[in-house]
């Protein structure tokens, strides 16, 4: 299980360094990107790329039983999608003191993934079902189901868009309605190779910022990875070391995992 701590912080600049990328498993998106559809060529990411630290400004009280697959703000409040067969749920929390104060909770066979807000609706992600979830924003009540191919793993939109991860280097941007693929991108690491197990997702100030599942895995222990939304470049990464408390319990899944932007207080949570 997963402890997580809720943060509050600020990025800034520091000197551009590159990095050994490791080799990461190869997982199979032949499925995946539809030929039929606009797919932009892979972005020639390679050479130096800005590496950015960070500063704590608060903390939050965060459920520490809550397997975070999807975050966002809205409207004073942080909305949360929670993973794990049995424990699925998409929740409503007070922010300054953590308490759940709306809830749905997920079939006993459904395992949540990322969530994000468009139109007054909340839709979420499920892992392996193929399937996913629209709400109404103020009341959860379920609306329809939509079907999509391949894993879902993150998501986010762009205000017109959903835009979706699905644990490969292949990031979907999909239509509202009916969830069909709009166009791809196509995402490379700095030495322009795939950057695979793309998580979580936050439309930031016009970039996509995306945890990558166990990024200890390619050398890159906690950091988030800055995208363009447009071609799918590789614009710099996040170095999110030493967040955690030292006193934290690490397993197998202890990992960053779920990024919310408050655009009018201009504020980044992020935990995991």
């Amino acid at each position: 299980m997963r402890f997580f701590l809720l943060i509050l912080f600020t990025v800034f600049a520091t000197s551009c360094k590159t990095e050994n990328s490791v080799n990461r498993q190869n997982v199979n998106v032949d499925s995946i990107i539809n030929t039929n559809k606009t797919t932009n060529s892979p972005s020639q990411t390679t050479g130096k790329i800005p590496v950015y630290t960070y500063e704590i400004v608060n903390t939050f009280k965060h459920d520490s039983r809550a397997f975070t697959e999807g975050l966002f703000f809205h409207n004073g409040f942080l909305y949360e999608s929670t993973g794990q067969e049995g424990k699925s749920d998409l929740r409503k929390t007070e922010l300054e003191s953590g308490k759940i104060v709306q809830q749905f909770k997920l079939s006993s066979d459904s395992f949540g993934e990322g969530a994000t807000i468009l139109d007054g609706k909340i839709y979420q992600l499920t892992w392996q079902e193929g399937r996913g979830f629209v709400y109404d924003a103020e009341t959860f009540k379920p609306l329809r189901e939509f079907t999509y191919q391949g894993e879902g793993w993150g998501l986010t939109n762009d205000g017109r868009n959903p835009i979706m991860s699905d644990g490969t280097h292949v990031i979907r941007v999909v239509d509202p309605e009916t969830f069909k693929t709009i166009r791809t991108l196509v995402v490379l690491d700095e030495n322009g190779k795939p950057l695979m197990k793309i998580n979580e997702l936050e439309f930031i100030k016009d970039e996509i910022w995306a945890n990558v599942w166990h990024s200890e895995q390619i050398g890159k222990p906690n950091h988030i990875a800055r995208i363009d939304p447009n071609s799918g470049k590789l614009l710099g990464w996040i170095d999110l070391s030493g967040i955690s408390p030292d006193d934290v319990e690490r397993g197998e899944e202890n990992t960053l995992n779920g990024i919310a932007y408050d655009a009018a207080g201009d504020r980044i949570f992020v935990t995991g």
